[in-house]
């Protein structure tokens, strides 16, 4: 019997849901829908540099933005279509993920962490002393009525992060199952021993800060034309680097798959929450499942279903 690759399954799920995506009336859904699958990415990109290696980033929101704000100004410049405005942000986010990584990627532990966040406020601060792209005021962007081939143009953000997320959820499996994503798990399990080992620590931990920082610049390229209004308080949220963190812990860091459940899962419930009681309780929802599952399931979900398809091994004496 031949076996399917598992590539397929995502490529067959977003199929699915894009042809779903067409027969939906209601366009709340497909903005609900736009950011599950904006989570989906963002959760994806932050595993590739802090599940597979271990670095803890908590300047996703800092990457985000910039794509965002690079859509803002190529709007100002130009206008030019989508498509380029997110890959011009997915490549400033590659580049500044690239300097961020020559820069801090020799610190470990608690002191890198905390040098992503710096990053983080000071891209916000330049951002709102920047008058250009509306400094702390903000800034209106218009967005087309319609894209030919598609209902509305709320449809067409949709399709738009949807093929984004499958990409990054492609690229993350391809990561893992490659001689990269191999040497990142050997620096997040002893990165001493890595090195001694001959695995060139530094220059993996480059490509995965630079692919991370890219995939979340692409993801915040869309922003603009979702919200039609972005502001510092909103491209900079901490509502992006706290979610971008917990997904992929509640999925399970060290599967591709773990932080699509993880997004998934707490992308619903807060949609949910926000329709249902209020949007003040979104980030209380992220932290009470959070600690729950560091409590009982530290591996996530993953980590508890392989725990169950795996009967413990037999020991002697036991």
């Amino acid at each position: 019997m031949t076996r399917i690759p598992s590539w397929i399954w995502p490529s067959a799920v977003a199929a699915v849901v894009f042809a779903l995506s067409r027969c939906i009336d209601n366009e709340y859904y497909l903005f609900a829908g736009y950011v599950v699958l904006q989570y989906i990415v963002l959760a994806s990109a932050w595993n590739i540099l802090g599940g597979y290696s271990g670095y803890v980033n908590f300047g996703s929101a800092a990457f985000f933005a910039i794509g965002a704000y690079g859509t803002v100004v190529l709007d100002q410049l130009w206008g030019p279509p989508l498509v380029v405005a997110i890959l011009f942000g997915g490549a400033a986010a590659s580049l500044v993920g690239l300097a961020t990584a020559y820069l801090t990627l020799r610190l470990r532990g608690v002191f890198f962490a905390i040098a992503t966040l710096a990053l983080a406020i000071v891209l916000q601060t330049l951002v709102m002393n920047w008058d250009y792209v509306g400094g702390p005021l903000g800034i209106n962007t218009v967005r087309p009525e319609s894209i030919p081939g598609f209902p509305s143009y709320v449809n067409y953000l949709f399709v738009v992060m949807l093929v984004l997320a499958l990409i990054a959820v492609l690229v993350a499996r391809a990561i893992e199952l490659s001689f990269v994503g191999r040497g990142l798990a050997a620096i997040r399990d002893n990165e001493l021993a890595a090195e001694c080992c001959g695995v060139p620590t530094f220059r993996l931990k480059v490509v995965a800060a630079m692919l991370s920082g890219g995939l979340m610049g692409m993801a915040g390229a869309p922003l603009p034309y979702y919200i039609t209004y972005l502001d510092p308080t909103s491209a900079f949220s901490i509502a992006y680097g706290i979610n971008s963190i917990a997904m992929p812990l509640v999925g399970g860091m060290a599967h591709w798959i773990g932080p699509v459940i993880g997004a998934v899962l707490l992308a619903v419930a807060q949609q949910v929450a926000t329709v249902t009681i209020s949007s003040e309780l979104n980030l209380m929802i992220v932290g009470v499942v959070l600690v729950g599952f560091i409590s009982l399931a530290p591996n996530g979900i993953i980590g508890l279903f392989e725990r169950v398809r795996r009967p413990k091994q037999w020991r002697p004496g036991k």
